[in-house]
């Protein structure tokens, strides 16, 4: 069981290096644009870290304190990503704090995950 939930967690890590990763690449070359990789990179994450926060293959207590906090934040990174694709569907301008607040969010997600 616990070779299965180390397999959970490095999907879930990927899904996080996907997510980050395509934001990084889009902030660098000094374009605030939403991409499909950003999509999936969040739902490989997010049903990954739900997989995670089920009490399956550990002996210790789960923090559901974190887990709250993370869900949270995943649900408003979701919520910016999905604002932003609309925008960017309709033609409109996408505004950057926005788009800066999907990568500053996604950054202390990971920071939640590695320091708490």
């Amino acid at each position: 069981m616990e070779i299965l939930r180390s397999i959970v967690l490095v999907v879930h890590l990927v899904g996080f290096a996907t997510l980050f990763g395509a934001w990084l690449v889009e902030a660098v070359n000094k374009r605030t644009q939403v991409t499909r990789l950003m999509h999936w990179g969040l739902a490989i994450a997010g049903v990954a870290g739900l997989a995670l926060a089920a009490p399956w293959g550990i002996d210790h207590p789960l923090n559901y304190a974190k887990i709250g906090v993370k869900f949270a934040i995943l649900l408003a990174i979701g919520a910016l990503l999905g604002i932003l694709a609309a925008r960017q569907k309709r033609g409109a301008q996408i505004a950057a704090p926005l788009f800066w607040a999907v990568g500053i969010l996604t950054l202390a997600n990971a920071s939640i995950a590695a320091i708490w």
